[in-house]
């Protein structure tokens, strides 16, 4: 089937999907999960008022970019903003002309179930501001938060955090390392008029983490440690635990192969007894069950336990093969 025919494929069997976001005011999805739907590494998402396509194995040809740029437009007629990113280290390879570079680098808002989130197609990291595969987990954050306390992981943009505030909570604390990433948060709070609620910590998680915790602050092996924002400890009644792949700081590792207890066992320990504590993992290699088992058994060896819980699927803008997405995310209800 050719690229064409399969974007048309991927349209139509988004027609429900799309029309339920226009319903509930959003603009924000995926229209082609090449991975999945035919063509590897080419993804093609609705950012707002643009059409953004990226692709991470092969560059597109100048004829086929022309003939999703038709597709796209004839179905709602937005800017084509393509993003090259089929280099190793992901960045973005290819010029667009000034009239395109100055849309793809302005910042836009684009809108998710009413909540306005600030976008820019290009900016000076790599991926774009709001990750939509999660909307699941920001839909189930604005409908669980209302008069309650959250804390925020690895919060990157602050999306969460966002829509906990949006949802009624009465404290928001956004955590991450990154400068870039919690001003873009900021922007997203003022967007919704919730900035009295939500706070900024610019902090490595492993020592904002085990604070909270009560933990002593630790390192790696013989590395000294930079300094760190303090923080008293407290426990939170919802907690999102979004953390990368992999990373590396004096404070600890990030694995999520091999070590996600590291990162649980802190977080679980600053979510209230009888709170939720929101678990993320997007290793595809990653087995579901065996990982869920294992936070179980982290947070028994802490003398807490898992009531119940609640898995939050993605949705089908991002189909998978069997069912088995790569990113997990499950809601635990501690004691």
């Amino acid at each position: 089937m050719s690229l064409n025919a399969l974007l048309a494929k991927a349209l139509d069997q988004r027609s429900q999907l799309i029309a339920d976001a226009k319903a509930n005011n959003t603009d924000c999805y995926r229209v082609f999960h090449g991975t999945v739907e035919g063509s590897n590494g080419l993804n093609i998402d609705r950012y707002g008022n643009a059409w953004l396509i990226q692709t991470f194995h092969q560059s597109l040809t100048a004829k086929e970019l022309e003939e999703i740029s038709i597709i796209l437009r004839k179905f709602e007629d937005l800017r084509v903003i393509y993003n090259d990113r089929s280099d190793k280290n992901s960045r973005i390879l290819n010029p667009l002309d000034e009239t395109l570079e100055a849309f793809a680098t302005s910042e836009q808002v684009m809108h998710e179930n009413g909540i306005q989130f600030s976008s820019k197609l290009r900016h000076e990291g790599q991926d774009p501001l709001l990750f939509l595969d999660m909307r699941i987990g920001r839909e189930y954050v604005k409908a669980h938060s209302k008069d309650k306390s959250v804390l925020n992981l690895f919060s990157y943009t602050c999306g969460i955090g966002t829509a906990a505030a949006v949802g009624g909570a009465t404290r928001v604390m956004n955590v991450d390392f990154s400068s870039f990433a919690l001003a873009a948060g900021r922007k997203n709070a003022l967007l919704n008029r919730v900035d009295t609620v939500c706070e900024f910590v610019q902090s490595d998680a492993f020592p904002a983490m085990r604070q909270l915790a009560g933990m002593k602050v630790g390192g790696r092996r013989n590395q000294k440690l930079p300094s760190y924002p303090k923080l008293s400890p407290t426990q939170f009644d919802l907690v999102f635990l979004d953390p990368p792949r992999f990373a590396k700081s004096p404070f600890g590792t990030v694995d999520l192969i091999n070590d996600y207890q590291s990162l649980f066992k802190p977080a679980m320990l600053a979510t209230k007894k009888g709170g939720t504590i929101v678990c993320c993992n997007n290793v595809a290699k990653v087995d579901k069950q065996a990982w869920f088992d294992a936070l179980v058994r982290c947070a028994e060896k802490q003398g807490r336990s898992v009531i119940q819980h609640q898995w939050l699927n993605c949705h089908p803008d991002f189909p998978s093969f069997d069912g088995k997405h790569p990113l997990k995310i499950v809601a635990l209800e501690v004691a």
